[in-house]
């Protein structure tokens, strides 16, 4: 073969490359716009931030709504282009020149880019520097908190903004349904919320959140856990998120974990309750402590991100509702401290004693949260409300909540000289209501 015979040759194959390319970009350009006419629930989230002309980084769990709000968001702001690294044609590619390179072709010459579960790209967070330091103005979505931590601390430090979205909380919830509710039945969606859960797809397009949750949970376990992370022991994993979903608003013992794991290493049972939690499925709290030993031997509470994983995947002969709601008041406190910053604790003492939550400014303790779906029965009255004052006198707190299936007041409670207001809340109305929202956000 000619020198020029050659070159004609691997110029053809480059072409075709790059029509593959080309072709790719085109049918996800086609799904995005058939997505951008879908029906869309306004986040609680100000889509402000996508204007920043820092790296835009959103991370969440699958299905949660990620891409959704970033290409209405971005939509709504100009032409951008998109690219979804979910997507298996893109699996084993090793240089994105030419993907980038056949962008213009596509979307014209933006330097506007959404690049979609970027976590699937080998070394993506070296790609992603040096397309900034071009100018690109890059927006990132990726179902991996780990894409927030070490990876771009190393390679983005201090020029990315990070956003987290979650499921939909209850107010998303209630304006993805149809029209105005009632009280009665806004506390009627409310009781449903705790058992579905908060994914958009099931809300909007009524689909079985049983069905379509074991099916997500599956297919996070096995994409964004096993198969990444190269885990040998699926079934010891799978068995670890099931026991955590069964045992949420629990406190949990390495011993029972490495039961339930199969494995007599400690070690193995962090790892992969830190891979469940990076993947989105579950978090934990520890217990609050003044004293640092102690914030790392006491034993931590386990959480799931949503409450329809519980009851699809969990192991429970009926709904726990006192447990669903202690989980649903977790996820937006831990919603709100990922944007806020304030930190997440639970109260207990020796006489086992428990408030659910302690938020803190740093660490200045300034709101006691504790979660009762009915506190009508004198006994169980007595025991949440004198935990409230235990707790407020330990740590230094006033401000005390006590959030229930339905009542609503504030008490005025006193136990050996401790006296306290605590302001009694129907949960949904502490999840939705502005005069709740702002006194829980100026904590």
């Amino acid at each position: 073969m000619t020198l020029m015979r050659e070159s004609v040759y691997y110029l053809a194959i480059y072409r075709g490359n790059r029509m593959d390319f080309r072709d790719i970009l085109i049918t996800q350009r086609q799904e995005m716009q058939s997505r951008l006419q879908e029906p869309y629930v306004r986040r609680r989230i100000d889509p402000m931030r996508l204007r920043s002309p820092l790296v835009k980084v959103i991370s969440g769990p699958r299905r949660a709504g990620k891409s959704f709000f970033a290409i209405h968001s971005l939509a709504a702001e100009g032409s951008f282009a998109y690219v979804n690294f979910d997507d298996e044609r893109l699996r084993d590619l090793d240089s994105c020149d030419e993907l980038i390179q056949a962008l213009p072709s596509v979307y014209g010459h933006t330097r506007r880019v959404f690049f979609d579960e970027i976590q699937n790209l080998p070394r993506w967070e070296m790609f992603v520097n040096r397309l900034h330091r071009e100018g690109y103005d890059l927006t990132l979505t990726g179902s991996n908190a780990n894409l927030l931590s070490s990876e771009l601390a190393t390679h983005l430090t201090g020029r990315f903004i990070a956003q987290t979205i979650l499921p939909f909380s209850f107010d998303e919830y209630l304006e993805a349904g149809a029209g105005e509710l009632t009280e009665a039945q806004k506390t009627a969606s409310f009781r449903d919320y705790l058992e579905q859960g908060g994914f958009p797809e099931i809300r909007v397009k009524h689909l079985d959140y049983r069905s379509y949750l074991t099916t997500l949970l599956d297919a996070v376990l096995f994409k964004d856990v096993v198969r990444r992370h190269r885990i040998r022991s699926a079934q010891g994993i799978g068995n670890v998120a099931q026991y955590a979903l069964s045992n949420t608003a629990r406190e949990y013992s390495f011993a029972r974990m490495r039961e339930v794991a199969g494995t007599r290493s400690d070690h193995s049972v962090k790892k992969y309750l830190g891979l469940l939690e990076e993947a989105y499925i579950l978090f934990s709290l520890a217990r609050f402590s003044p004293k640092a030993r102690l914030l790392v031997t006491a034993p931590r509470k386990l959480f799931c991100y949503d409450n329809g994983l519980i009851t699809a995947r969990g192991l429970r002969s009926s709904p726990d509702l006192g447990r669903l709601l202690e989980n649903a008041v977790a996820v937006d406190l831990r919603r709100r401290s990922l944007d806020a910053g304030f930190r997440l604790s639970y109260w207990k003492n020796q006489q086992q004693e428990e408030v659910d939550f302690v938020v803190q400014d740093g660490y200045t303790a300034v709101a006691l949260i504790q979660v009762c779906w009915d506190p009508h029965p004198p006994h169980t009255r007595s025991r949440e409300m004198r935990a409230l004052l235990k707790a407020s006198r330990d740590v230094r707190c006033d401000h005390l909540f006590l959030l229930t299936a339905d009542q609503e007041g504030e008490e005025s409670v006193e136990w050996f000289g401790i006296k306290r207001a605590v302001k009694v809340v129907p949960a949904w109305k502490w999840l939705t209501e502005e005069r709740y929202l702002l006194e829980r956000g100026s904590s």
